[in-house]
């Protein structure tokens, strides 16, 4: 059986702030983890998609990590985006991540070498043998090409304790009815995908781990406690209210859209890391994503 859930609510996928140079915006960085504090966030996760975890060094992994933890300062739970395509290399960053005091680790399905689903519970329980950091799951099969299929998700559930959720964006709402209907009672299903997000707390989901709560924590995350207490009028209408926002954090590949919006705010560069590219050179992409973000532009939150 798993052990508590490490948050309900919103918890922000963190951008990987980026100089011009292409260095880490230390700076930038520490300043968005505090607006996400200050908006009301029940969780920050580092090195997920929207960090750009795949062209990180893992000295800069490190570093961020080391940051993320020491902004926080355990106001809110930092878990760290550890999971790989190679098993070892997985359970390397998670014991890395445990020893800079990483509250979770989020494992995603592993991408390219396509494994069965007992490949993937072996993979599961070599990292949690390796650490005893909770552990969420992350399934995002347009990304991996690897579903996590529900009666993985709920087998890992009861048979490794330290698996306490689930990031589900398969955009399959069915199979996260599945694992709400069947889970353990406090194994946490998290949407994977802002627009789920309401649909997802409709069935009994515990929350998020989001791309636009980059730009609009506060505003995100009151739409998010409302529909966790129930109160789904205001959740609707909140949600419509945001829903050209989220939908704009995807007219392009995540996060160069979020970037693009965080640097109009001014919080940070636009700059993303090859062979990703920002939208300055897309202009009329990147003006639909502004617009969409317009009432917003204005405001730190």
């Amino acid at each position: 059986m798993a052990t508590d859930m490490l948050f309900r609510g919103v918890a922000p996928a963190l951008v990987t702030p980026f100089t011009a140079d292409d260095e880490i915006d230390e700076e930038a960085f520490r300043r968005l983890i505090e607006r996400q504090i200050d908006g009301d966030v029940s969780g920050l996760v580092v090195l997920g998609t929207t960090g750009e975890n795949p062209t990180v060094t893992d000295e800069e992994r490190r570093r961020l990590v080391d940051l993320a933890v020491d902004t926080a300062d355990g106001r809110v739970p930092v878990i760290v985006g550890t999971g790989t395509n190679d098993t070892e290399k997985s359970i390397a960053y998670s014991r890395a991540a445990e020893t800079a005091g990483a509250d979770g680790l989020l494992v995603v399905g592993p991408y390219y070498n396509k494994p069965s689903q007992g490949g993937f519970v072996a993979h599961v329980e070599s990292i949690a043998e390796a650490s005893d950091v909770p552990m969420i799951l992350y399934n995002v099969p347009s990304r991996t090409s690897f579903n996590i299929e529900a009666e993985t998700a709920l087998q890992l559930a009861e048979t490794v304790p330290s698996v306490v959720g689930v990031k589900e964006a398969s955009g399959d709402l069915q199979q996260v009815a599945d694992i709400l209907h069947h889970r353990p009672d406090d194994f946490a299903v998290y949407a994977g995908d802002d627009e789920i997000t309401l649909p997802l707390l409709g069935l009994g989901g515990d929350g998020v781990v989001s791309v636009v709560s980059n730009a609009v924590p506060q505003r995100f995350s009151r739409m998010v406690e409302a529909g966790l207490s129930g109160d789904f009028a205001t959740a609707r209408k909140a949600h419509f209210d945001l829903l050209p926002a989220m939908r704009a954090c995807f007219l392009e590949t995540n996060p160069v859209p979020i970037k693009a919006v965080c640097a109009a705010m001014g919080h940070m560069e636009p700059h993303v890391r090859l062979p990703l590219i920002p939208m300055d050179e897309r202009a009329a992409v990147r003006q639909r994503v502004l617009s969409a973000f317009e009432e917003f532009l204005d405001v730190a939150v």
